[in-house]
């Protein structure tokens, strides 16, 4: 049987680094004046869940080709990009999947980005985004390499929905203990990301709220997106923010919290008798590009510059093919001086027939 491979899009360019160099200033920003700050790394395109709004089992079955190990960045390749990335002013930086914890010794890796410091000598905000299958047996050397805090998804509290959810007969219970392991060796604050489909989960909404409120975790609600090519997005499954923190504040009354800074993509709210807090991500329905300071870099050493992208640009192309680090800033201050991408706001007719990326190849 041929094996299935989703088309991603044309990304084989190398990006330009001839002419003036472009040194790392720290004050990188592109055509809309937005800042580079944000770095999500994704380290493999596997996965053991297959989530029905990411990696559906009709297509990402035991047919389906995943990346060989030789096209992915190697440890020491993504210390070397994030280097440059961290020079021209990125203060934080999320590994992502796939499933994170899948890719083996990544606690090296861990421990190399833990030592990068910005140019004023500070360390990164250095965190991890984590379906918590393998949360419990790696929390603590997590933490050890220099792990920050983490941030777990969890689509539901009852058991056979969540099952049937992730598609992998995974158990909630795991995921929680996962969650309790990982704040008691400290990796803190830990937040947890539930994505809301309309018809799907909507009513576990209530229960998660019950459940985390009063823990130190703060709960976050994402409206299902439009990501890829392979979840069969529909609109009409989108439940928007606006009516999950009113079915919240019929059980739990919440005020609102200013954003921690304009960056921010969880729109905050506080439990009115002090109990801790939730967010939502509104991305459908409040699109925030207009303050975006995220890059992605897919497993492959591919720069994407949305989520929603539909092309990226090859920097494992450019090191493998001998480029210095001057070159490769060069060529990454380019790419981002350059990027004018709002796809949320400008989500509609001019893209509907847009191929995007897959979310499992650059993460979330």
């Amino acid at each position: 049987m041929s094996r299935r491979i989703i088309p991603l899009a044309d990304i084989s360019a190398i990006p330009d680094f001839s002419g003036i160099a472009a040194l790392p200033s720290g004050r990188l920003t592109d055509t809309l004046a937005r800042p580079l700050r944000d770095l999500r790394i994704s380290v493999t395109d596997r996965c053991n869940f297959r989530c029905v709004y990411c990696m559906p089992r009709e297509v990402f079955d035991k047919d389906y080709q995943f990346l060989p190990h030789a096209a992915l960045l190697s440890f020491e390749e993504i210390e070397r990009l994030a280097r440059v990335f961290v020079a021209h002013g990125v203060e934080k930086i999320r590994l992502t999947g796939g499933e994170p914890l899948l890719r083996k010794n990544i606690e090296f890796l861990i421990e190399r980005l833990a030592m990068l410091r910005t140019p004023e000598g500070r360390p990164l905000d250095l965190t991890l985004t984590t379906n918590g299958s393998l949360l419990a047996r790696k929390a603590q050397s997590l933490k050890d390499a220099g792990l920050s805090r983490v941030t777990v998804s969890l689509d539901a509290l009852d058991d056979a929905l969540f099952r049937r959810m992730n598609d992998a007969d995974f158990a909630v219970a795991d995921v929680l203990h996962g969650i309790e392991t990982a704040q008691a060796v400290g990796l803190a604050p830990l937040k947890v990301n539930m994505v809301v489909k309309r018809g799907t989960n909507d009513q576990e909404i209530v229960p998660m709220a019950r459940l985390f409120k009063g823990s130190s975790a703060v709960l976050r609600f994402i409206e299902y997106m439009d990501v890829g090519a392979s979840n069969g997005w529909n609109m009409s499954e989108v439940l928007p923010s606006a009516q999950v923190v009113d079915l919240i504040d019929a059980h739990f009354p919440l005020i609102p919290l200013e954003a921690h800074s304009a960056a921010e993509t969880a729109q905050r709210w506080g439990y009115e008798d002090g109990s801790g807090e939730i967010g939502v991500i509104s991305s459908v329905t409040r699109a925030f590009c207009g303050d975006c300071t995220r890059a992605r870099l897919s497993t492959e050493g591919k720069l994407y510059l949305c989520l929603f992208a539909s092309s990226g640009h090859d920097l494992r192309a450019l090191i493998r093919n001998g480029a210095t680090d001057e070159e490769v800033a060069t060529a990454v201050a380019r790419i981002w001086q350059a990027r004018g991408d709002r796809y949320s706001q400008l989500r509609g007719s001019a893209t509907d027939n847009v191929r995007r990326v897959e979310m499992s190849y650059i993460g979330g």
